[in-house]
C-alpha cells in the first residue's frame, strides 16, 4: 500500500477494548458499514448489524463477510429498529443507516427525509429501553453545515444547514440526535455523540453517483466518465481513515473521556481537490484510454468548495491521518484491480486493515 505518512504509534484503536464487546451498526450492509464491521470482527468484537438489503451486485458486505448477526429490514419501521436493539441488547451503537447520496435525494426528498431524520428518531426511541447500552455514535456528513461557498473549513461550532434535501436531511439528523442527547441520554450516563465526515474512498464502493465506482464502470465498458461538478473541492480520504476514528471515538466516549460531543473527521487541507483531479489521478492509474469529460448539462446545484477542520479530532482523540489522497487512490485501484483478477478480497480487506493498524 506504500509508504504511509503520520507517525504509526499514534493510532489509538485498541483490540483489546473491542474483544468481547456487544455493538450494534446500522447500515451494515453499505461500504462504510461493511468496512466497519470487517473491523470490528477483526478485533473480536460481538457484532449486530440492521440495515436494508445490499444495493448493489456484487457489494462488500457479501465479499468481505464479517462474522455477525445480520438483520435485514428498515428503520423507518418503528417495529423493526425495536427488534433489532431487543436482539443485540448493545454497549456500543454506530449509526451509519442512511439515503447517503444527493441526486436521488433530489428524486425523492421525502423518503430520504424519512430515513435519514424519522429512521434515526425511530432507533434512538428504541435505543432508550436498551439497558447496557453505554454509547452512540451517530454519523452524519460534512454537508451538515451551512455552506456560503467562501470555502472556509467548517469547525463543529459553525452553524448546521443545508440547502438541498440530502444536506437538510443531514442537518435534521444532528438536531434530533442533540434532542434526545440532551433530553434522554444525558441523565442516564449515556454518551450521545455525532461523528462528520468527509468525502471516503476504497475497495468495494459499486454505489452510483460516486465518483470512483462512476469511474471504474466507465473504464470498464472504455467509455469517458462525465463529470457534472469537476470544480467541485471535496476533503478527500480513505474509508479506514474516519472509521479509525469513529472506533477510537467510541472508546473514549465509553470510558468517559472528556470529549466533545460533535467531531469533524476529515484530511488535511492539502487533500481536499477537485473532482476534476481526483479523476486525472485515476486515469493515470488506471492507464488506457481511461478518461473524463464535462457534463455541461443543467444540474441540480451541489455544493462548490467544502473543507472541514479536524484540528478537534486531533486534540481530542490523539489521531493524526495516515494516508495521502494519493495513497488512497493507489489503495482504492490496487483493490478493484485485485477483486477483478480474482483474488481473496476478504482476506484482502483484513490485510489491508491490518497494514493500516501497522
Amino acid at each position: 500500500m506504500g509508504e504511509r505518512r503520520g507517525a504509526l504509534e499514534s493510532l489509538a484503536v485498541n483490540p483489546g477494548f473491542w474483544r468481547g464487546r456487544r455493538v450494534l451498526v446500522t447500515g451494515h450492509t453499505g461500504f462504510k458499514g461493511a468496512w466497519l464491521a470487517l473491523w470490528l470482527d477483526s478485533l473480536g468484537a460481538e457484532i449486530h448489524g440492521l440495515a436494508l438489503a445490499p444495493a448493489t451486485t456484487p457489494n462488500l458486505f457479501d465479499i468481505a463477510a464479517p462474522r455477525m448477526a445480520s438483520i435485514i429490514g428498515d428503520l423507518r419501521d418503528p417495529s423493526v429498529a425495536a427488534a433489532a436493539v431487543a436482539e443485540a441488547d448493545p454497549e456500543i451503537v454506530f449509526h451509519l443507516a442512511a439515503q447517503a447520496l444527493v441526486r436521488p435525494a433530489y428524486a425523492d426528498p421525502p423518503a430520504t427525509f424519512a430515513t435519514n431524520v424519522m429512521g434515526t428518531a425511530n432507533l434512538l426511541e428504541a435505543l432508550r429501553g436498551a439497558p447496557s447500552l453505554k454509547t452512540i455514535i451517530v454519523v452524519t456528513s460534512d454537508k451538515v453545515y451551512a455552506n456560503d461557498g467562501k470555502g472556509a473549513p467548517f469547525r463543529e461550532d459553525d452553524p448546521l444547514g443545508g440547502d438541498d434535501p440530502y444536506s437538510a436531511s443531514k442537518a435534521c439528523q444532528e438536531l434530533v440526535a442533540n434532542a434526545y442527547a440532551k433530553g434522554f441520554f444525558q441523565q442516564r450516563g449515556v454518551r450521545l455523540a455525532r461523528a462528520r465526515a468527509g468525502n471516503v474512498i476504497g475497495g468495494g464502493d459499486w454505489a452510483a453517483d460516486r465518483l470512483l465506482p462512476d469511474f471504474f464502470r466507465a473504464a470498464a465498458a472504455g467509455e469517458s466518465l462525465a463529470l457534472r461538478y469537476p470544480e467541485a473541492i471535496r476533503p478527500w480520504q480513505h474509508v479506514l481513515e474516519p472509521l479509525a476514528g469513529y472506533l477510537t471515538y467510541g472508546e473514549a466516549l465509553f470510558g468517559g473521556a472528556d470529549v466533545p460531543d460533535a467531531l469533524n473527521f476529515g484530511p488535511g487541507t492539502a487533500d481536499a481537490r477537485s473532482v476534476g483531479w481526483v479523476a486525472d489521478r485515476l486515469a493515470e492509474a488506471w492507464g488506457g484510454d481511461a478518461a473524463w469529460h464535462h457534463d455541461g448539462g443543467d444540474h441540480h446545484s451541489e455544493a462548490g468548495p467544502l473543507f472541514l477542520d479536524g484540528a478537534l479530532a486531533r486534540a481530542a482523540l490523539g489521531i493524526e491521518p495516515r494516508l495521502s489522497l494519493e495513497q488512497a487512490l493507489a489503495m482504492t485501484v490496487a483493490w478493484a484491480r485485485a477483486h477483478d483478477g480474482g483474488e481473496d478480497m476478504r482476506a484482502y480487506s483484513l490485510a489491508e486493515i491490518g497494514r493500516y493498524q501497522g
